[in-house]
């Protein structure tokens, strides 16, 4: 057989930040400030929503289930990280590296189509604001988010299935700081082009259909925001959407950037920094463009902090 005389890949070896041993340690400290202080954003946001009956709408429901997966898909990626930016041999065995790529897969994809979900909440309460409560009631949001979900896994399992089961014979030196699809993808002694066609089609799935279902969703908006007579109206209709297109924004850019490319394009480098700001940056910066800039979570969060403070004296 071909690979009779090859090793067997039974693990790999992350090199994504090897051109950066000087300043490994000043990345941790960086990235653990940042970590830390995003996980304490998120969890403001969830238990202030959770507390607060005035924010029981279904915008901060879906507000709260944002948080919760990129608190969840940065726990997968993260601390592994900042161990191997301390540690001599940044190494993940095979199916540790299968693990991770499933997990950051499923929340990643489910994540688009939260976004998505998130899109049509704002056209309901923009397009059809007096049955707002009745389109948008609470088994409706739980459907969409479990929708959701269940399209993240199956394409999740799909596309980690398909790339684990390729043979790996060959170098194990990841050009990457976690398991992502392209930069494992590269490793395989053999690739089919059905495999990539495959694995690409369910990329474009997982960002073009959602990406169209916002724009659709806008496209509608903005038709119903022009008809509104008074600006200040206006004004009030569009800055309930504003918070959630810039992260739409930054979310389909990084995201179209690594996935929807040709394998020709690949660029490690590239990758490795559009892949520290989606996993680290932009979790940092969404809640404070979702939440702590809106008067209503701020004034919501105040009463928290008051009843809290209460209740220990």
């Amino acid at each position: 057989m071909e690979w009779a005389n090859e090793t067997l890949v039974t693990e790999f070896v992350f090199l994504g930040f090897s051109s950066l041993a000087g300043l490994q340690r000043l990345l941790f400290v960086v990235f653990l400030l940042v970590y830390l202080f995003m996980l304490g954003t998120n969890v403001i946001i969830v238990s202030t929503i959770v507390l607060d009956r005035a924010l029981h709408t279904p915008m901060y429901f879906f507000l709260g289930v944002l948080s919760c997966s990129e608190t969840c898909y940065t726990f997968v990626i993260v601390p592994k990280m900042l161990v191997d930016l301390l540690a001599q041999k940044k190494t993940i065995s095979f199916l540790g590296c299968a693990i991770q790529m499933f997990f950051f897969l499923f929340l990643i994809c489910s994540h688009s189509f939260l976004l998505a979900a998130m899109g049509y909440d704002r056209y309901v309460a923009i397009c059809n604001p007096l049955r707002y409560t009745v389109l948008m009631g609470f088994g409706v949001c739980v459907g969409l988010v479990a929708a959701a979900c269940a399209c993240g896994f199956i394409i999740s399992l799909a596309t980690t299935s398909m790339i684990f089961h390729l043979p790996f014979h060959s170098s194990n030196q990841l050009h990457h700081f976690f398991c992502d699809v392209s930069p494992v993808l590269k490793l395989a002694s053999h690739q089919s082009y059905l495999n990539q066609l495959v694995i690409f089609v369910l990329g474009v799935f997982v960002l073009v259909i959602p990406l169209l279902l916002i724009l659709v969703s806008y496209v509608l908006i903005i038709s119903a925001i022009v008809k509104i007579p008074s600006s200040v109206g206006r004004y009030k209709a569009f800055s309930t959407c504003a918070s959630h297109l810039i992260v739409v924004t930054v979310h389909y850019g990084c995201a179209s950037f690594i996935y929807l490319r040709p394998k020709s394009n690949y660029s490690s480098s590239q990758d490795t920094l559009i892949s520290v700001s989606y996993t680290i940056l932009t979790p940092l910066f969404n809640p404070m463009i979702y939440s702590l800039r809106n008067k209503e979570f701020k004034s919501a969060l105040q009463r928290a902090m008051t009843h809290t403070s209460y209740s220990i004296n």
